[in-house]
């Protein structure tokens, strides 16, 4: 994730604004080779000194120990600031607390595309952050007990898309198509959907009617999707992780 962030904010044209650490110098030269204006070092504390917004992109195991590490300068002010207040955390942590952390958020891993639909739990800097994050795509504030249906929805629901997208290029293929084909009909095609709801601000359903004949081919393939189970299979694959 931390990798898409930075990926995603040199494409926003922010670079010069980033300094960026890691655990191996292995990392930072696979970062520097796509995006050679970032600042890297393997200083975590000497990173954060300067900063005015530290990203806490690590496994959820490290942020106890990395917090720990640059607790020091995170309670420095920033020097943009002029010796105001301390420096803005903020965690990409899925389902880390803790008491140092001001602003919690869920991007997804679009984000390298400028295509993330990020979640940022409200609090008082919630607005700066929605911001950041907006250059990466969306940016949407909600309260706490909205995150994890937003981390179902976007982070894990990426991945469901995904899914779907293979199921539909595994069909094109046993009709006839090649595997890169299907593939990219099943792509535009999904595309050609998301830029239809976009552009007319149609419910789903709605946009459906428009392409279902009464009697035709759509309506058979939508009603063998609801025999299937379809619709409770996507319900219940979003909400197995609130259990």
């Amino acid at each position: 994730m931390g990798g898409a962030l930075v990926r995603g904010w040199v494409k926003a044209g922010m670079a010069a604004q980033l300094t960026v650490t890691a655990r191996t110098q292995g990392t930072l030269d696979k970062l520097l080779a796509d995006c050679p204006k970032i600042t890297t070092t393997l200083d975590n504390r000497k990173a954060v000194r300067d900063a005015d917004i530290v990203i806490l992109a690590v496994k959820p195991w490290l942020v106890e120990g990395i917090i720990t590490e640059i607790l020091p300068e995170l309670n420095q002010s920033p020097a943009t600031q002029g010796g105001q207040g301390t420096k803005l955390l903020v965690s990409v942590a899925a389902g880390v607390r803790h008491e140092r952390i001001d602003v919690y958020c869920m991007p997804n891993i679009a984000a390298q595309f400028g295509q993330s639909m990020t979640f940022i739990e409200e609090a008082d800097n919630a607005g700066i952050v929605a911001e950041l994050f907006g250059r990466l795509g969306h940016s949407k504030v909600v309260p706490q007990r909205l995150m994890n249906a937003g981390m179902m929805m976007a982070g894990c629901g990426i991945a469901y898309v995904m899914r779907f997208l293979r199921a539909m290029m595994e069909g094109g293929v046993e009709m006839g198509f090649y595997p890169n084909e299907a593939l990219e009909i099943s792509m535009q095609t999904m595309q050609g959907a998301v830029a239809l709801l976009r552009e007319t601000g149609l419910h789903p359903e709605a946009a459906i009617d428009k392409v279902t004949t009464p009697g035709g081919i759509t309506i058979k393939g939508l009603n063998e999707m609801d025999h299937a189970g379809f619709n409770s299979a996507v319900i219940r694959c979003l909400k197995a992780g609130l259990k």
